[in-house]
């Protein structure tokens, strides 16, 4: 089965590993830690595009990886959403939240500056998480 990442995704974040449905990506935004989930579906833009287990699998991931966030980085709030405006391909966002946050208490879109992190910096992050990610089932660190 043939899976590419649309091009901004690819360039807004970085690889971690895959799940059995998903590719896990760390954005780059300096922002809390925020994991997208992209199934590796080619020509989904909808959840409910995908087949029923599918669907299944992505709430299983979904809130696998919700659940890290929470209890590692003690987020104050977990924001999961599937926009898809600007980039069409499938892919739920997961941001840790926290009420000194730069958007707190509003959303993220629209509310932060921009900022992405030193390159050093995103790379001991990606480590870190994927060494958390290895305890979820099926997780292949990239």
């Amino acid at each position: 089965m043939h899976f590419s990442l649309h091009p901004r995704l690819a360039a807004d974040t970085t690889v971690l590993g895959d799940l059995p449905l998903c590719r896990v990506l760390l954005s780059k935004e300096a922002l809390g830690p925020w994991l997208i989930l992209v199934p590796r579906r080619d020509e989904i833009t909808e959840i409910h595009h995908l087949p029923e287990q599918d669907q299944l699998q992505l709430i299983r991931e979904s809130s696998a990886v919700a659940r890290l966030l929470e209890t590692d980085y003690q987020a104050d709030k977990i924001n999961v959403g599937a926009l898809g405006n600007l980039v069409p391909q499938l892919h739920v966002h997961h941001i840790a939240r926290f009420q000194s946050d730069i958007a707190w208490p509003g959303p993220i879109w629209g509310n932060t500056d921009g900022t992405q992190r030193e390159e050093g910096i995103q790379q001991a992050l990606a480590d870190e998480l994927r060494d958390e990610l290895a305890n979820i089932d099926g997780f292949k660190a990239i």
